[in-house]
């Protein structure tokens, strides 16, 4: 079984599913959920789904959010090594959902900002998957640095999810990719991609990645997702789903991607297809695992 040790942010998620446009300056009703978020633990959680151990390291605040937001990932099913900071909160995140299920998210990092402990990254894993939110924060860049320099010195496997297009406009792409190195796997969504390569078609701009990394992965939403190695680009469409809410489905297709061995068509297919189960549901988690307690009582339940 592989054991992804996914790390970075861990986050509560304030959702609000939108009825349709803000009334701005007033009130726009709407129902509102609170769900455990961000994108390291978000793959964590989405990798066991998909049949793989999976180990989250990161920090939170210490108080009542930070002790929810473990107790929901282990809930998940997810080994937890996460520090405790007495200086800073945990990391939340507004999520505003439209009537397409895309979301706009206003995060507030908190705890993430300050990284994690190296020594809590576990021994007996073989792989590496690191939010690229954390080298994108100046706090936890040097942990996130030397994070992917303990992972080579092990041999595991590398991938790194790019995040965001506005923080990576923010610091560079020039000097992102720089922190990335060679030898790894990234994952960006088009826009990402674009803004990091300057090439506006998505096989094109998996290419320019791949050969600046080693491989990469650019995820096209409805359009499905290609994939390159340095060799032919491979591309897989989409699985049809009914979208009620975006949130997580980046995470959840790099878990299934991670999570599952073989060519990389089938690794793609198996990304797409968990996107396609994370749409169908709000918030970016699967749900407690089978496993848990918790799991087992809703399992149960009526």
């Amino acid at each position: 079984m592989t054991h992804i040790v996914s790390v970075g942010d861990l986050m509560i998620d304030v959702l609000a599913r939108l009825p349709g446009r803000l009334a701005a300056g007033s009130d726009t009703a709407a129902p509102i959920t609170f769900t455990g978020g961000g994108a390291a633990a978000n793959i964590a959680a989405w990798a066991v789904a998909a049949g793989a151990q999976a180990t989250f390291v990161g920090r939170v605040g210490d108080d009542l959010l930070g002790r929810q937001a473990v107790a929901d990932l282990a809930a998940a099913g997810v080994q937890t090594r996460v520090a405790s900071d007495n200086r800073l909160p945990t990391g939340t995140c507004i999520v505003l959902v439209d009537p397409a299920g895309e979301r706009t998210m206003v995060p507030s990092a908190g705890a993430n900002e300050a990284g994690a402990d190296l020594a809590a990254l576990p021994e007996d894993a073989d792989s590496l998957c690191l939010s690229g939110y954390t080298l994108l924060r100046s706090g936890s860049r040097a942990f996130a640095r030397a994070t992917l320099a303990a992972a080579r010195d092990r041999g595991w496997s590398i991938a790194v999810d790019a995040s965001s297009v506005a923080p990576i406009a923010a610091v560079g792409a020039d000097p992102f990719l720089e922190w990335l190195g060679s030898d790894l796997l990234l994952f960006a969504n088009l826009q990402e991609a674009r803004l990091l390569t300057g090439r506006m078609e998505p096989a094109e701009a998996a290419a320019a990645l791949a050969a600046r990394v080693g491989a990469a992965v650019v995820k096209c939403g409805a359009a499905g997702a290609v994939w390159c190695d340095g060799g032919p680009v491979v591309a897989v469409a989409a699985v049809p789903a009914q979208v009620l809410d975006t949130t997580g489905a980046g995470d959840a297709f790099a878990a299934g991607f991670l999570a599952t061995d073989g060519p990389g068509p089938a690794r793609l297919r198996a990304g797409v297809t968990l996107a396609a189960r994370a749409v169908n549901r709000v918030g970016g988690r699967p749900g407690p695992h089978p496993g848990t307690a918790r799991g087992r009582r809703r399992r149960g339940s009526t």
